[in-house]
């Protein structure tokens, strides 16, 4: 079936760069929601038709912005078109940097310094005001699309069938008042488009999410409710969403494991099924839970191009035939890497037998390195690796690997060759290394999961769950990783692999496209 679909995000699929002789090139952008849209729009069917708003990031993006977009080039698979918007520097900054990252990430991620952070003053008050405006410059472009397509459907309408209305979808907490706004510009328009809205992070509970100033946190409570359709990674993330839509705004919210009588019954709030309605200024927005898997014949076919290859042989050297604990992460704070090489640190320490035979591969993408928060996590990651290895190392042996650098094909080489893979996150929405992992292992891997991860509501029966605070539990389960036979290690990978294949980006967007048309 022909889809007409409008994306909108913060940052888009494909980021430019200038060459030394001051020409413009592109690559793919990276991160789980970049993956999962850009996977899941190449699988749209042919006649189908979709466009992806983002904001420019660098300057080469804004030259780009500036000659009015470009085609996507090397950037994704399917040639979905890009049209970067040349945000005000000033706005932009103050309203990702101090908005969106420094507030509402650590807000959902319920990770604030709580005896220090945050102070919701004057400043925050003019920090605000640019969120306002640069989500107001979204919703105009999205308005702005949509009418041009609506245009362009109407005129071709006697030359092919009729399609499906326009589907348009806002990404994440950078955008969260988008879809009031748009449904606000679109008027009587909007019932002919369905507006969905996706949040790739945790959704903090009331108790926490009140920390926001009161008319901030309505506002984006208000804001996401414009939507018809309003989409988490797990269940305990809507759950909290419709929570603080009751507390906060006194919407009222029905749960969809809940009979009429107010008793429970079998969940329908499992993966890929609906949690719930709210009705909210006379529009209802049914919140639902889609997690996000893999396309594992994809990132197979990924694993044996030449530079991965390439990788895996020298990680093999350096491993000298021992085991391989591995974690691939982003130097984000929820990721929790400090308390993970402090655990690998306890097992050396409690389980001396390890030493000498298994060497920790801990690879990290630098980000978000203009947050001084960020430095400092980054700085304290590269320390305790130094402590490590000065502890522990020998001359024949290297007991840790780190590198902060963004380098994708030595990542899947360093899951390709895991005997144990560590995804220990304070909180994460959803997690796809933890899932990317068994489907490239090649001889069975352990997974080491934290319960707060959005994967493990798939994940759990096959992972070995850790409380990721507690760094002994953790270097216990490493231990039991370790020591898994081969035969259990191999049936748990497989287990995992076939849970993570089973909603591969094509699925988890098309079921998004589909419930938007219902």
């Amino acid at each position: 079936m022909n889809q007409r679909v409008l994306v909108a995000s913060n940052r888009g699929p494909i980021s430019y760069q200038f060459g030394a002789d001051g020409s413009l090139t592109g690559r793919r952008g990276g991160g789980g929601m970049i993956a999962g849209v850009t996977d899941g729009l190449a699988a749209l069917g042919p006649g189908s038709s979709a466009t992806w708003i983002c904001a420019a990031l660098s300057d080469a993006d804004r030259v780009v912005a500036r000659q009015g977009g470009a085609g996507l080039g090397e950037g994704l698979r399917a040639g979905v078109p890009v049209r970067m918007l040349d945000i005000p520097p000033g706005i932009f900054g103050r309203a990702y940097n101090n908005v969106a990252n420094s507030t509402l990430w650590f807000l959902l991620h319920q990770l604030f310094d709580t005896p220090n952070q945050p102070q919701f003053g004057a400043g925050f008050r003019r920090d605000w005001e640019s969120y306002v405006a640069y989500n107001e410059m979204f919703a105009d472009a999205l308005a702005q699309e949509a009418g041009a397509q609506e245009a362009e459907a109407h005129q071709a309408a006697q030359d092919r069938p009729a399609s499906p209305g326009l589907r348009i979808l806002v990404q994440d907490y950078h955008l969260c008042l988008v879809p009031r706004l748009l449904r606000d510009r679109l008027g009587d328009a909007a019932r002919g488009a369905g507006v969905g809205y996706f949040c790739h992070t945790p959704w903090a509970p009331p108790d926490y999410y009140r920390m926001l100033p009161a008319d901030t946190a309505r506002a984006l409570l208000d804001g996401i409710l414009g939507a018809d359709r309003a989409g988490f990674h797990a269940g305990r993330w809507a759950t909290a969403f419709m929570d603080c839509c009751a507390a906060l705004l006194g919407a009222d919210v029905v749960r969809a494991d809940v009979e009429p009588d107010g008793v429970e019954r079998a969940s329908a709030n499992r993966p890929g099924g609906t949690a719930g309605w709210v009705t909210y200024r006379g529009h209802v927005t049914e919140v639902a839970v889609h997690p996000l898997g893999v396309d594992a014949s994809a990132l197979r076919e990924r694993d044996r191009a030449g530079d991965v290859q390439a990788h895996a042989g020298i990680l093999r050297q350096a491993a000298g035939g021992r085991k391989l604990i591995v974690r691939v992460d982003r130097t984000e704070l929820s990721k929790n890497i400090v308390r993970g090489l402090a655990a690998y640190r306890e097992l050396l320490t409690t389980r001396p037998q390890w030493r000498g035979r298994v060497v920790h591969l801990a690879f990290a993408y630098p980000s978000r390195s203009d947050l001084a928060e960020y430095r400092a996590y980054t700085e304290r990651v590269r320390q305790l690796a130094l402590e490590i290895t000065g502890e522990f190392g020998t001359a024949d042996w290297n007991p840790l690997i780190l590198e902060v650098k963004d380098d994708y094909p030595r990542s899947l080489a360093a899951c390709a060759l895991a005997d144990v893979l560590l995804v220990n996150p304070i909180r994460d929405g959803m997690n796809l290394v933890a899932q990317e992992g068994p489907v490239l292992s090649e001889r069975g891997c352990a997974l080491v999961l934290s319960r707060e991860a959005g994967a493990a509501a798939t994940l759990a029966g096959d992972a070995l769950l850790v409380n990721p605070y507690d760094i002994t539990e953790t270097a216990e389960a490493l231990h039991q990783a370790l020591t898994m036979s081969e035969a259990e290690r191999q049936r748990r990978s497989t287990a995992l692999a076939a849970t993570a294949a089973a909603d591969p980006p094509a699925r988890w967007l098309g079921d998004q496209l589909a419930s938007l048309g219902s």
